[in-house]
């Protein structure tokens, strides 16, 4: 027991001591986050984090469970100031009433809340072709994830991308901003001076990185004054799924195991969803 003690303190310390992300070659490119293989080019757990979850798996230290979505309760956040989401659950059939059993009842758009989009969201032609929820690639939503912080005085626009330098081969980013250190999620009443991505925010991510899953802390992944734009950026290519409403108070940025999973809905555009972290 000592001895397997030892080698995951040794392992959990070779993990702390990495470099940072925002760490730059010589060259001006952006190094290779330690958490991600620069030789297989893609979205990998590096070595001492592989052993860990190799270890827990085998009976080990329990990964720590985050779970990073927003509970639904009537006062989730409306998206257009004003409107009300209402109440989404409500008990169709009471025990207190009368009735042998308790029925609940679920009413609610498919885009409240933290949810997922699918491509034919706001692109006619996907949505004709079938791309709905049910068929998003389940390997997309589930798999190594990094969660960075966004500058605090921008939307997420081009320059902003380039400033984070995420590596090639990164397939999943949470972006966390402003939006979380205003708890805007925590607000009834739509605000639509949050943050998200300007539409040359949007192309300057699909034509420079590997990005799949764009996670974002807020209602829509596109800013509000490029609602439509940036969205047809993201939606021309059916790979790129956006997960919005995230819920990324107090949890700190790097690397985690990230498992999302829409509702099967067939035909739907949009899904609630559950996401976890596991770290």
């Amino acid at each position: 027991m000592a001895a397997a003690a030892a080698l995951l303190l040794a392992l959990l310390l070779a993990v702390a001591s990495a470099p940072p992300l925002a760490a730059a070659s010589s060259a001006g490119e952006a190094a290779a986050h330690p958490g991600y293989s620069a030789d297989e080019g893609t979205c990998t757990v590096g070595a001492p984090a592989a052993r860990r979850l190799e270890l827990e798996g085998r009976g080990g230290t329990t990964g720590r469970i985050i779970d990073i979505t927003h509970a639904y309760v009537p006062d989730l956040p409306a998206f257009a100031p004003g409107a009300a989401t209402g109440p989404l659950v409500r008990l169709k059939a009471s025990m207190e009433d009368g009735s042998e059993y308790n029925l609940s009842e679920l009413r609610m758009e498919c885009h409240m809340g933290t949810h997922v989009d699918a491509p034919g969201h706001i692109n006619q032609a996907h949505f004709a072709a079938g791309l709905d929820v049910d068929t998003l690639d389940l390997h997309v939503l589930n798999g190594p994830a990094l969660l960075v912080d966004v500058p605090r005085d921008t939307n997420i626009t081009a320059e902003a991308m380039e400033s984070l330098k995420i590596p090639k081969g990164v397939r999943r980013v949470l972006f966390r901003t402003l939006n979380t250190d205003r708890k805007l999620m925590w607000k009834k009443e739509g605000d639509m001076s949050y943050v998200g991505f300007t539409e040359d925010g949007a192309q300057w991510l699909v034509d420079n990185t590997d990005i799949k899953l764009i996670g974002v802390d807020y209602l829509s992944v596109a800013a509000f004054d490029h609602l439509i734009s940036a969205h047809v950026v993201f939606f021309k290519n059916p790979d790129i799924i956006p997960v919005e409403g995230l819920k990324l108070d107090d949890v700190e940025a790097g690397i985690y195991m990230l498992h999302c999973l829409p509702l099967r809905l067939v035909g739907s555009e949009g899904s609630p969803v559950r996401c976890i972290l596991i770290k």
